[in-house]
């Protein structure tokens, strides 16, 4: 005999639904018949455009998750955003310097910052938003990028921040300068970097895009089979 998956009711902007327990938000949503043609992208938990808000049967608290990695429960009511515009800074990388007035040039905004924290209490990967941004302000370069490196770039603190600030990008921006300006280029990429721009893989390359698919399939038995050694 087969075994009786359980259904669990869960409300879909106020429409109810049952759908099998265990599933993912994005999965109970593609059962309920929704075709997610937007709001969703890698379903690993990584680009952050699934994110989800919601609230649990008899708690106010509202709750914020990404939908490919929240499992649904009894009575959750869901809800999916819009895309929501944040203010992102046009720049070149190479004409930013690493002293600080860059970014407060690009993100004056950064200065309202109330320190409320709703940022910290909105991100589904639970990074502390604030202190990102209190980082930010002092040119911690070096802070901003260990507490905002698991970023998802969902949106969400930009989108609740009462100062209307984009917390995700400033981040994103800090951590573009400290990889330019702070850490140790290695000597072998500059060496990868030549070997590209003087074509030494262009023709393997041309190989595996002329190649069928059983050899292809070949290829990869065989680099199974080596243990992932080269060919």
């Amino acid at each position: 005999m087969h075994d009786v998956i359980k259904q669990v009711p869960v409300y879909v902007m106020g429409r109810r639904y049952e759908v099998p327990q265990g599933l993912t938000i994005l999965k109970a949503l593609e059962f309920a018949g929704y075709k997610i043609t937007r709001g969703c992208g890698c379903r690993g938990g990584v680009c952050g455009a699934c994110v989800t808000v919601f609230r649990r049967k008899h708690d106010f608290h509202l709750q914020i998750g990404l939908a490919c990695q929240t499992v649904v429960e009894p009575d959750i009511f869901l809800t999916q955003l819009p895309y929501v515009p944040a203010h992102k800074a046009v720049y070149s990388i190479s004409k930013v310097s690493p002293d600080g007035s860059n970014v407060l040039n690009l993100y004056p905004e950064l200065t309202r910052c109330m320190g409320c924290n709703t940022c910290t209490k909105s991100c589904p990967m639970g990074l502390e938003v604030m202190d990102i941004i209190s980082a930010a302000l002092r040119n911690d370069l070096e802070e901003v990028v260990h507490l905002s490196m698991e970023c998802v770039m969902c949106g969400m603190c930009a989108a609740r921040c009462p100062a209307e600030l984009a917390p995700f990008n400033i981040s994103l921006l800090i951590r573009r300068i400290y990889g330019r300006y702070v850490l140790h280029r290695p000597a072998t990429l500059d060496q990868r970097l030549k070997d590209i721009r003087e074509g030494r893989f262009s023709k393997g390359l041309l190989d595996l895009k002329n190649s069928g698919k059983t050899h292809l399939e070949n290829q990869f038995k065989t680099l199974q089979a080596n243990k992932g050694e080269a060919i």
